[in-house]
């Protein structure tokens, strides 16, 4: 899987596009300050940087080190810096009460180990920081523009309401929305949200 991501990547042009995701920009806009910014899985950098641009200050990490590489060079492009580590889901060291937010955008975990990750990105969460999650939900292998071919890696809304239930969820929805994020992510979805707060 690994020398899948290092792959795509590793390509000159940037999979998903260098815009932010439009979910993320949306629930990121709303809140009044910005502070610290968890992004977990965040392959090329493009939200990383969006919100440095908007003063947060991000900590990033991935399992892909071209990733990485794309992602800062996207930051010196703006004249920007990331926190961005070579680190996967389960051995990302993070320290509890640390992050202002927390986003998870199409971060596809498989079953065996979501719940546990999701967890510990809650104990990462400040009291009061917000966690935003968009991820495709299994409706979307109909669909075929995007995401994973595997059921075991798609969300339901019962599996996110489980998961974060130590949160106050403000919104948990699966909608169908217009995806346009490079070449990876392009047409009609099936998609679920997420907005809660520790």
């Amino acid at each position: 899987m690994k020398n899948i991501w290092e792959e795509r990547y590793g390509a000159d042009e940037y999979a998903y596009g260098e815009e932010p995701n439009a979910f993320f920009k949306a629930c990121l806009d709303r809140l009044p300050d910005p502070g610290r910014l968890l992004l977990p899985g965040e392959g090329e950098g493009r939200n990383a940087v969006y919100a440095a641009r908007q003063g947060w200050a991000v900590h990033a990490f991935d399992f892909s080190a071209a990733g990485r590489e794309k992602a800062l060079r996207l930051a010196d492009r703006f004249g920007v810096h990331i926190d961005y580590e070579v680190a996967d889901y389960e051995t990302a060291h993070l320290e509890p009460e640390s992050f202002d937010a927390v986003a998870l955008i199409f971060t596809h975990m498989h079953e065996r180990i979501r719940r546990t990750v999701h967890r510990k990105l809650v104990l990462a969460l400040k009291p009061g920081g917000h966690l935003f999650l968009e991820a495709y939900s299994p409706e979307q292998l109909r669909y075929g523009t995007g995401g994973p071919p595997n059921a075991q890696l798609l969300y339901t809304l019962a599996d996110l309401q489980k998961d974060f239930s130590d949160l106050d969820i403000l919104q948990l929805e699966q909608i169908e929305a217009e995806i346009h994020e490079g070449q990876y992510h392009t047409g009609l979805a099936s998609v679920v949200r997420l907005v809660a707060v520790r």
